[in-house]
């Protein structure tokens, strides 16, 4: 049965845990990314009270059934410096899509590598999910190679995949299976 509530993980250097308030300059820190906006639901104004609503939403993916959001903090501090999903739309095909992103002033730290690792261990230890995906642009070589450190193969590029801003992008999909 998936967890009713957002777990606190650990492991590889960082916690993944639920959105609290205090992580809102966070979400307004990466407003102005040319790219975290464009693929999520981070909203451009960068306003506190767009932060929250930003927050609000993660807790509310659970509820409604798009999957389990958490913050990337570190284990000492509690700071938040990321966000990493574990999407459960396709729950009942036995699918979960994960992806995730990192505030620029924490990129090439390992972070992303991290997340996504405690991400896929525990995504993959419940027992409706039997694989895991990931899409990545082919441009985006830091993200793909983090996909791959944490054991996910790349299966094949979907063209025109998905919208992203303005126009229709090409993805790499990967996929990890259970005891990979």
């Amino acid at each position: 049965m998936l967890p009713d509530a957002i777990p606190t993980l650990t492991g590889h250097g960082v916690v993944l845990r639920p959105f609290a308030e205090a992580d809102a300059p966070l979400v307004q820190s990466v407003a102005d990314d040319p790219l975290i906006p464009l693929i999520t639901t981070v909203p451009t104004t960068g306003t506190r009270e767009d932060a929250l609503a930003y927050i609000a939403r993660q807790h509310d993916r659970l509820r409604t059934g798009a999957g389990y959001s958490f913050a990337i903090a570190d284990p000492s501090t509690d700071e938040a410096f990321g966000q990493v999903g574990v999407w459960t739309s396709e729950i009942a095909q036995g699918r979960a899509r994960t992806g995730y992103w990192i505030a620029s002033p924490f990129r090439r730290r390992g972070f992303a590598r991290a997340a996504l690792a405690s991400a896929a261990r525990w995504a993959l230890g419940l027992e409706e999910i039997r694989r895991a995906e990931l899409h990545v642009e082919p441009w985006n070589e830091g993200s793909w190679r983090t996909a791959e450190a944490c054991g996910f193969a790349r299966e094949g590029l979907l063209r025109s995949w998905e919208q992203v801003g303005d126009e229709r992008r090409d993805m790499l999909v990967y996929s990890r299976l259970p005891g990979e």
